[in-house]
């Protein structure tokens, strides 16, 4: 009944979460949205955002994905449906609300290819020692990359950790602080591309070491 109803108007539920305050579940025009007061967080303009940086991505030899922020888990959705994707992948959250909003709005259940880690990104990559063929970075509270997510000690860790990284970066008043990754990337043989205003809103970030 929700999903005829929202083809006439939006149907919203309000989930609290510690972490990413009010969350608003939402469906409209036939599909189901996870957001928050200002920022869609999966399964509306994030999921063609990061499908758009796949794109970008061969991931013809791609054996194992790390996602950081799986939030509803639209990029897992996106990495089996429309890519295709059968191999393994590990999605992190720090947030247990998501998780299990993930797992019963949006279908998202563990299984043999897909290990879900409820963890704060930051101290998961400080203890991880497992390499990743590729590392997706959507890491956000709301609108905002919390600050630890833009310093160089997280980004040698995602360094060490895999050879190609996709970060959606986002906003405009964080660029400075991108142009310092990039910097620090290159310098560690990484080619970067930066796209910005993808979709109309985000900056992303491609880096592939070069071999």
């Amino acid at each position: 009944m929700k999903k005829i109803l929202s083809y006439i108007y939006p149907v919203t539920k309000k989930i609290h979460s510690e972490f990413s305050g009010d969350l608003e579940l939402t469906w409209y025009n036939g599909k189901k949205h996870l957001n928050t007061k200002n920022a869609n967080y999966s399964y509306g303009s994030l999921q063609r955002i990061l499908k758009i940086g796949l794109e970008k991505i061969d991931l013809t030899d791609t054996k194992k994905i790390l996602i950081l922020g799986m939030g509803g888990g639209s990029v897992i959705k996106t990495l089996q449906e429309d890519f295709k994707y059968q191999n393994n992948i590990t999605a992190v959250d720090i947030d247990p609300v998501i998780i299990k909003v993930a797992k019963e709005e949006f279908d998202i259940v563990e299984h043999k290819n897909l290990k879900i880690i409820c963890e704060d990104a930051q101290l998961f990559m400080q203890l991880n020692s497992q390499k990743f063929d590729l590392i997706i970075i959507d890491l956000y509270i709301d609108t905002k990359v919390p600050s630890p997510f833009l310093e160089i000690p997280f980004w040698q860790n995602i360094a060490n950790a895999s050879s190609t990284i996709l970060c959606n970066a986002s906003l405009e008043e964080q660029d400075k602080k991108l142009n310092t990754i990039i910097r620090f990337l290159k310098r560690n043989q990484y080619k970067t591309e930066k796209y910005e205003k993808v979709n109309n809103t985000n900056t992303l970030l491609v880096a592939n070491k070069n071999k």
